[in-house]
């Protein structure tokens, strides 16, 4: 005889499961935003273009409101925006630079 398939009885835990996987989809999905995000203003400022700023700008943008809705805690975000401006600085420093002949 096949063992009997256990199933939630509750409608609160029934809902709090659904819930859950809605939160799981969406934070998956800003995950993937500020990755992407981060790494386009990363290769920019290695391929030393000039829409650095403005990538930055919008991992930036991504961090905070991946923070605000709880998906990263604010300090992770902080400290990741930092370390990506860091990285941009540098990127954009060694840019600047004239090349030694």
């Amino acid at each position: 005889m096949p063992a009997k398939k256990k199933t939630m009885r509750h409608r609160s835990g029934i809902k709090a499961h659904r819930q859950s996987l809605k939160r799981h989809v969406r934070n998956v999905d800003m995950k993937k935003t500020i990755r992407r995000a981060a790494r386009a203003a990363g290769d920019a400022a290695t391929a030393k273009d000039s829409k650095t700023s403005e990538l930055l700008a919008k991992a930036s943008s991504a961090f905070d409101r991946a923070a605000q809705r709880g998906v990263i805690h604010w300090k992770t975000a902080a400290r990741r925006k930092s370390r990506l401006a860091k990285r941009v600085a540098v990127g954009l420093a060694t840019a600047a630079a004239p090349a030694k002949v």
